[in-house]
């Protein structure tokens, strides 16, 4: 959803989440992308600049606003010499460095980067490390608010304000400068360490309250503040200095120092390795190959002493669970769940692809008759736009119809298809052609596409434009599906890429437009505020909207032949999916502290979640913001329908009984999971409501009567191609693709099901299955995969108890990699061949009650023929638990600690997972005959 302009008289006022909104009709704004060639330099006047058959213009239309300061005072990015010529990134979690929306404060606001919190002052950067969750809001809100624990600058530093001076994929270096000292300090996501560079006087620390010395070596220096452990690093040949709260140390003829949040104080080695390879930059790379999305996500770095080149970083919950890479034990608290460490400059994650379809297959559930009359319903009312006339309305409006177009191709309603089509022509044309009434215009200093009329604030503060232009994308891809010559760049297709450059540029380089204006590619998801100018840090509602833009993304490639853009979409739907599941509904229920009451947010910020939008405390609509629009790239949330299940029922607790304002949205939402429950709601009232104003009845109809004929979206099995689905019902699955292509091709399913699909054209087929294994993430099944059942023992069966085992203690030794008085379970007589490209994979639910430094570990053994010999052995890194109640989640994501042995067929082989306690002095449990105790060999 969008962000509202904010009017308040100081920082510290600020209650995130709890401001009001314009009521009903002025409510949700969201933005959209923009992409294509750079604007022409822009002439000493205003001009019209030419993009294919369109045009923008490089001046804001008369009476309307730029971005402005809180008081409405214009406002121009605060970036150093070095970087002003670069587009700078609004809309990230450290926008406010560069954003000056409060007069009054010209250094940032909180920006959380996690593990770390920071915020710019006069004297240098606060820095914090926020471990304690506070309820807040009436219980609507958790946050982990910054506080300093400490400050670090130079001594004397006194600078008028802080700028940005460089940055990259997910690192910025503030800059300082008070006419005597200059000072700089690069910092970022999943960092550690912070990285500062000076010049004009002595390195200082200025601690929030007098630290205590745990280890003191000259120019090391370990310290503790407010319960959390630091290291500082001064050049060789420095020393600290402890004086009350003040630390400083020389710097001689050196210009740089670091320091560091240590896990533990025993890490103090392992992270003195890295203190003098200083990061430089950060990237990251995606690739989609047929199913799969990798991404690999890298930093430069330097070493300012030495040779080493290697460094730390945290990975969030949404990295780790994807990764085989191999992780270290040590983890930090974020409000993200736990994060854990990698000992390298780089990490890789591997998702399947989530696909997305134009529109839902054709089935026998959909009366063909009724269908045509809702079609024709909107097609022929006399404003198909509903009075909208700034960019989110006429964007939601433009959903609106964009998704009846396919849907009327499908029932043969080609006339109405065609009228729908030129609708949206001629409303995107208007918005697309300098001069009227609906224009777009180029701002040169924040390198930015705003369309006026504008709204929630895209213009002034530069919020929400991917949610806006997320619609436009949308359906000019859904246009190029039926008219490729409308979509070309000596057409249209020049504006459309314009927003897309505005919103989800893949380039660099470009000069006219930032890297990913939006999309936080660290963080996983993207952001809504321009500015970032809040207490809790930034903040996104409709995390929706924004995979609508992907998904658009998808289409829009996939129908123009830009297949770079299509797998850009599919990175960011699949990476922002994966957020979304576990930062805005929780499905793992290891994110949300024990203490918030609720199962899923309206809003995520910086510091935590809020279960509220910034317009109404409605619980439908807390709960339809991250549904809304329902679209062909919706169908990724029916990868959790637990959580699809958890979410509608509090929905209906906060309501006091079932949706009635946003019941067509959160229908469809919960035919992901049971279509048979959301059409008994449908036909409740035969058609007799009032439709969601981005809705329609005819789409709503076929949504849910389609998947009650054919099934809840197969999440298990994905095709080859980006513009595929699966659905699966009582042991039939049905698979579909589109094929924007100009020759025919076969789709292949990871199931191995073949499906081919003719030229710009959809094709349906089905077979055979249902609901299996997730080659990812493994869950009941028969054949290669087991429940771990009480008594010992691994079974295909699904019907067991739930129960729970106890696992020894280790007895205050250290066990690592070395099994003691393990939990063991086994299955034998299995036969099997080694299926390529897999691995050994494991769900694991443990808890250590209150217990302290308990860690559990595994190992998998194969004996192939079972002789008793066990041929293949991998030991994974132990997990260490937290000391508080409740089920924590220990995967193979964990990493491999040791292999030994090779795999090979099984003939009458035994499998055994070994579970026991590598450290501590207690005993822990691990969940039996669940969908969470399950071990997946890599055999078919």
């Amino acid at each position: 959803m969008i962000e509202v302009l904010l009017v308040r008289t100081s920082l510290s006022g600020l209650a995130p989440g709890l401001a009001s909104r314009p009521a009903a009709a002025t409510l949700l704004a969201i933005a959209v992308a923009a992409v294509g060639l750079g604007p022409a330099a822009s002439p000493a006047a205003a001009a019209t600049i030419p993009a294919g058959a369109g045009s923008y213009t490089d001046s804001r239309p008369a009476g309307t606003s730029g971005p402005t300061t809180n008081t409405g005072a214009p406002v121009t990015p605060k970036l150093t010499t070095a970087a002003r010529d670069k587009p700078v990134p609004t809309n990230d979690w450290w926008s406010s460095l560069a954003y000056q929306r409060y007069g009054d404060n010209p250094y940032s606001t909180p920006m959380y980067g996690h593990p770390l919190t920071y915020q710019a002052k006069a004297s240098g950067l606060e820095v914090g490390y926020p471990t304690t969750p506070a309820i807040v809001g009436d219980g609507r809100q958790y946050e982990y608010a910054h506080k300093a624990d400490l400050t670090v600058g130079l001594s004397g530093l006194n600078s008028p304000d802080t700028k940005a001076d460089a940055w990259s994929d997910w690192t910025v270096t503030p800059y300082w400068a008070d006419g005597s000292r200059t000072f700089r300090a690069t910092i970022g996501h999943g960092m550690p360490f912070v990285y500062a560079k000076g010049s004009g006087g002595d390195a200082r620390i200025t601690t929030a309250s007098t630290p205590t010395v745990f280890s003191d070596d000259g120019n090391v220096l370990g310290i503790t503040v407010a319960g959390h452990h630091y290291a500082l690093f001064a050049p060789t040949g420095s020393d600290w200095n402890v004086s009350g709260t003040a630390i400083t140390a020389g710097l001689g003829s050196k210009d740089y120092f670091s320091l560091a949040v240590l896990p533990s104080t025993d890490a103090l080695a392992t992270y003195r390795k890295y203190a003098f390879s200083f990061v430089t930059g950060s990237q990251v790379a995606w690739q989609s190959t047929g199913s799969t999305v990798k991404a690999t996500y890298s930093l430069t770095t330097e070493a300012k002493e030495g040779t080493e080149r290697g460094t730390l970083q945290a990975l969030y919950r949404h990295q780790w669970l994807h990764t085989t890479d191999a992780l270290t034990p040590y983890t930090y608290v974020s409000p993200r769940g736990t994060m854990k460490v990698r000992e390298s400059a780089s990490f890789t994650t591997s998702q399947k692809n989530n696909g997305v379809v134009p529109a839902l297959p054709a089935s026998s559930g959909v009366d063909k008759a009724r269908l045509a009359g809702y079609l024709n319903e909107v097609a022929n009312a006399s404003d198909p736009f509903s009075g909208a006339a700034d960019t989110y309305w006429t964007g939601k409006a433009l959903g609106r119809l964009a998704q009846l177009v396919p849907v009327a191709d499908q029932i043969g309603e080609t006339a109405t298809r065609d009228k729908l089509l030129g609708l949206m022509k001629g409303r995107l044309q208007e918005w697309f052609t300098a001069g009227g009434a609906s224009e777009f215009s180029y701002d040169k200093d924040w390198k930015t596409l705003t369309g006026y009329p504008a709204s929630y604030g895209s213009d002034t503060e530069l919020n929400d434009h991917h949610f806006h232009y997320s619609y436009y994308v949308y359906a000019a891809a859904i246009i190029a599906q039926y008219d490729q010559a409308w979509a070309a760049d000596s057409a249209w297709g020049t504006m459309i890429k314009h927003l897309i450059r505005d919103t989800a540029n893949p380039s660099r380089t470009d000069s006219a437009y930032p890297f990913l204006r939006g999309f936080d590619v660290y963080a996983g998801h993207s952001w809504a505020s321009g500015h970032q100018g809040f207490a809790a840090g930034n903040n996104q509602e409709s995390s929706s909207e924004s995979i609508n833009l992907s998904a658009g993304l998808v289409l829009w490639g996939a129908a123009t032949g830009d297949n770079n853009l299509r797998d850009l979409g599919s990175f960011l739907l699949t990476t922002e999916s994966e957020a979304i599941t576990q930062y805005w509904f929780d499905a793992s229920q290891q994110v949300f502290p024990a203490s918030f009451g609720h199962d899923t947010v309206g809003m995520v910020w910086g510091s935590g979640g809020a279960y509220s939008t910034w317009w109404t405390a409605n619980p439908e609509e807390i709960h339809g913001i991250n549904v809304l629009p329902v679209t062909g790239g919706s169908l990724h949330l029916a990868r959790e329908k637990a959580a699809i299940k958890r979410n509608i029922a509090e929905m209906e607790r906060e309501n006091g009984g079932p949706a009635q304002e946003w019941r067509d949205l959160l229908w469809q939402f919960e035919s992901l999971s049971d279509p048979a429950a959301a059409k008994a709601k449908w036909d409740g009232v035969n058609g007799n409501y009032t439709p969601e104003q981005g809705e329609s009845k005819a789409h709503t109809y076929h949504w849910i009567n389609t998947l009650n004929t054919v099934g809840a979206p197969d999440m298990t099995v994905s095709g080859d191609l980006p513009t595929s689905a699966v659905f699966s019902k009582d042991g039939t699955r049905t698979y579909t693709a589109h094929n924007h292509g100009s020759t025919a091709r076969t789709v292949t399913f990871s199931d191995g099901k073949t499906l081919s699909v003719p030229a710009r054209s959809t094709a349906t087929s089905t077979g055979p299955g249902g609901p299996g294994p997730d080659p990812e993430e493994p869950g009941p099944s028969t054949g290669n995969t087991f429940r771990l059942k009480s008594g010992g023992v691994l079974t295909t069966a699904t019907t067991d108890p739930a129960g729970a085992d106890t696992v020894a203690s280790a007895d205050g030794v250290n066990r690592d990699g070395t099994p003691y008085r393990p939990t063991i379970y086994e299955v034998k007589k299995v036969n099997g061949k080694v299926a390529s490209g897999t691995a050994t994979a494991f769900r694991l639910r443990v808890d250590a009650g209150t217990k302290v430094g308990l860690a559990p570990q595994v190992r998998v053994s194969y004996d192939l023929t079972g002789d008793g010999t066990f041929d293949r052995a991998e030991t994974f890194r132990y997990f260490a638990t937290d000391p508080v109640n409740g089920w924590e989640e220990y995967t193979q994501a964990s990493g491999a600690q040791a292999t030994t042995g090779s795999l090979g067929e099984l003939k009458n082989g035994t499998v055994r997972l070994e579970i026991w306690n590598a450290l501590g002095n207690g005993t822990s449990q691990v969940q039996t005959g669940t969908d969470a105790a399950v071990l997946k060999i890599p055999y078919v």
